[in-house]
């Protein structure tokens, strides 16, 4: 017990960030026994537990978090000085990718990658998460692969790409009773209206272009994500500003029409992000690859 097996190292960190012994082993291409006894030999060499089962998994020890930042300072720095390239095969990969996204992304462009990923790469599986004020740290980490939404305020350490750009429509039910194909500035305030403020989605350039005209919404509902506003707003007479590329998704999907906004709004960017220290990681750089083709395919549609 002298010393350290990376792949003891590698079962670490992975197991912090999942809290999970089983998944980390799935992570990592091992057998769950094979996880199971580095951790154990892991907890002989530290002298401590490491981590402890609790309701929300596998939770580490105030000793483990002590050390998981050293220990996977230590991985990185062998693997840069080695030159370390990992081959990666997607037709025979089972690795799981972690994506942070936005719910119009989740909507418009998740069912596209999946069935994708069953041509090209059947044993790859995903996890998703929402698209959030914590998504830098969590890329640092490396406790998800990629995040793809509109993050304008990352640090040094980041890559990014942009995939498509996108502008604002509005919707409103298709029989609403005074909005007809066109709305004009009048018509547009004198309804009520839907505000969505969700994470990624560069929706508050909206709240800035309707202050700086003297725009003033009468706001009856605010909801957390764009997942139920189309059905609210084919059963309402409310109206919503959402990204174009959701719009036009939604609607084909519910009894609603799209229109210009009254104002013109900004375009914005949505890319995708990953950190410096997966840059060359051969898995990060196909997924990275795939997303942007099947992407950049999408958003010339229309």
């Amino acid at each position: 017990m002298a010393k350290l097996d990376l792949e003891w190292l590698a079962v670490f960190e992975e197991i912090y960030k999942t809290n999970s012994v089983s998944r980390a082993a799935e992570r990592l291409g091992l057998a769950q026994a094979t996880a199971s006894i580095a951790l154990n030999k892991l907890r002989v060499h530290f002298g401590d537990k490491l981590f402890s089962r609790t309701s929300k998994g596998m939770m580490p020890t105030p000793r483990a978090a002590a050390l998981y930042p050293e220990l996977r300072d230590i991985t990185h720095r062998l693997e840069v000085a080695r030159g370390f390239r990992a081959e990666f095969v997607p037709a025979q990969s089972n690795r799981e990718f972690r994506i942070s996204i936005t719910d119009i992304s989740e909507i418009v462009l998740l069912s596209g990658l999946l069935n994708h990923l069953q041509k090209v790469a059947p044993g790859i599986r995903l996890e998703i998460e929402k698209i959030g004020a914590d998504s830098a740290g969590r890329l640092e980490t490396g406790e998800i692969d990629l995040a793809v939404g509109f993050m304008p305020h990352l640090e040094a350490g980041f890559h990014q790409q942009i995939l498509f750009t996108q502008n604002f429509v509005c919707l409103a039910a298709r029989d609403h009773p005074r909005i007809g194909d066109k709305v004009s500035r009048a018509a547009f305030l004198r309804e009520g209206h839907i505000v969505v403020k969700t994470s990624g989605t560069g929706h508050w350039i909206v709240d800035k272009v309707f202050e700086r005209n003297g725009m003033e919404r009468k706001v009856v509902l605010r909801l957390p994500s764009f997942l139920g506003v189309a059905h609210i707003v084919a059963e309402t007479e409310l109206l919503v500003i959402v990204p174009r590329k959701l719009g036009e998704k939604l609607v084909s999907q519910e009894n609603i029409k799209l229109l210009a906004p009254p104002v013109p709004l900004p375009s914005f960017s949505v890319k995708q992000h990953w950190h410096e220290r997966f840059h060359a990681d051969a898995g990060n750089v196909w997924l990275r690859r795939t997303i942007a083709e099947l992407f950049s395919t999408y958003a010339g549609e229309g």
